[in-house]
């Protein structure tokens, strides 16, 4: 029998491309897409800082299960378990209402025209350059799924304590190179994590009830303080000691063993990955240059399953726009 995984990743390996993505898709049909996008992704980091890191996460999480269709924005239906409620996902994932924003401004400038797959696609592109990173240009076409699985991304979706070897065999089935990963694992130079996804580290770091032992530690003491034993694990710390500038200080602090999760400190401590954390780390150009040719492959993922143009894109916890709206004025 098949394994539910692999028969996923083969799809993407066998099926044409489903759409004929390309730059400007939206140049004649709703011309200031892009406009509109940067500007309520500009004005959510105003807002929140924080938002436009969650943002990003997005494509990742979309991407990679099922390709970009944005299946993540489904909520579940009596016939269907979504994947906002997965393992990866849930009390993970947030700031979903900033797509939801986007929606409503671009249904007011192009209704039913511009789908949420491609909002997911511009969103983290201009999260990444609002933040100070690199900006480029995206591929654009994209249909939404009518569907999504929790199951398929309960199954796809790496784990916090991953490590080098697992995450470079997952890539490598979507057709994304070591120095893919790095460069992509990058994307935690903005954000934060939550205690949740450190604490074996903390305590008990391969069963051993010891600390990991590649914590630098003056920032294990850190990390004790912040997530003690027993306290609230749904605390956060930032992902790298920049945590609302795109910069390769990410890599800087994975060197010098000051990686907050497990999945990213493992990219230096693996002989595989090591050498390409220490050319990020010297070299910010080079890491923003593998870092946009990451997020363009990863953005060419696609499923081909059955979908339309766009689906309506009111994902947080079932509220209407307007009402989500007013709650947040």
């Amino acid at each position: 029998m098949v394994h539910p995984l692999l028969s996923f990743l083969l799809l993407f390996q066998t099926i044409a491309t489903a759409t004929p993505l390309r730059p400007g898709f939206y140049s004649e049909t709703c011309p200031q897409a892009e406009s509109i996008v940067r500007d309520v992704m500009y004005k959510a980091m105003i807002r929140e800082p924080r938002s436009v890191a969650s943002v990003m996460r997005f494509q990742f999480h979309d991407c990679f299960v099922n390709g970009c269709d944005a299946s993540l924005l489904l909520d579940d239906t009596p016939t269907m378990l979504g994947e906002k409620l997965s393992l990866s996902n849930i009390d993970s994932l947030r700031s979903y209402q900033v797509v939801d924003e986007v929606k409503e401004a671009l249904e007011k400038a192009c209704p039913g025209t511009v789908s949420c797959a491609d909002i997911i696609i511009m969103a983290s592109r201009d999260a990444v350059a609002l933040s100070g990173g690199p900006n480029w240009e995206v591929k654009l076409g994209r249909k939404d799924s009518l569907t999504a699985s929790q199951a398929d991304s309960d199954n796809i979706m790496p784990s916090p304590r991953a490590n080098a070897s697992y995450l470079i065999e997952l890539f490598d089935k979507f057709n994304l190179s070591v120095k893919d990963l790095v460069a992509l694992s990058g994307s935690h130079s903005i954000g934060q994590g939550r205690c949740f996804s450190i604490m074996f580290r903390l305590y008990n770091q391969s069963g051993t009830g010891r600390p990991d032992p590649t914590l630098e530690p003056k920032f294990r003491e850190k990390l004790d303080k912040l997530c003690p034993l027993g306290g609230d694990e749904n605390v956060t710390g930032d992902l790298d000691a920049t945590p609302h500038l795109f910069d390769n200080q990410y890599f800087k602090d994975l060197v010098a063993g000051r990686g907050f999760l497990n999945s990213d400190q493992t990219l230096f401590t693996f002989q595989q990955t090591r050498e390409y954390v220490r050319l990020f780390s010297r070299d910010q150009s080079e890491f923003f240059k593998a870092f946009v040719e990451g997020m363009i492959k990863m953005g060419d993922l696609q499923s081909g399953r059955p979908g339309e143009v766009r689906n309506n894109c009111r994902v947080v916890n079932h509220r209407p726009i307007d009402i989500l709206l007013e709650s947040i004025a």
